[in-house]
């Protein structure tokens, strides 16, 4: 396996985790009163915008050429950035 195929994979499976807390998020939504859910699925909502932005951003990664890989690892690592602080940030408020 190259590092390419690795770091690929790697981000795959953060994808996943992100996926699996989303849907934590939506569990304790459906449970929580009114004006608690709406504030939960606001942010689910923004979460998984945030998450398909990556989604996209790994798809070019696994379409981008060799010599464009590295610049586009870039794009990608601020996109995942962006959603990892905005998961944490959903997790501590919604404890």
């Amino acid at each position: 396996m190259t590092n390419r195929e690795a770091y690929e994979q790697k981000l795959q499976a953060k994808l996943d985790e992100w996926q699996a807390e989303v849907d934590r998020l939506r569990a304790r939504a459906k449970g929580a009163e009114a004006d608690a859910r709406i504030e939960y699925q606001e942010e689910i909502d923004r979460l998984e915008a945030q998450r398909n932005e990556a989604r996209q951003k790994l798809a070019e990664l696994q379409r981008a050429s060799d010599d464009a890989w590295e610049d586009v690892k870039a794009g990608v690592e601020r996109a995942w950035d962006s959603l990892n602080e905005a998961i944490k940030s959903a997790r501590s408020r919604f404890k």
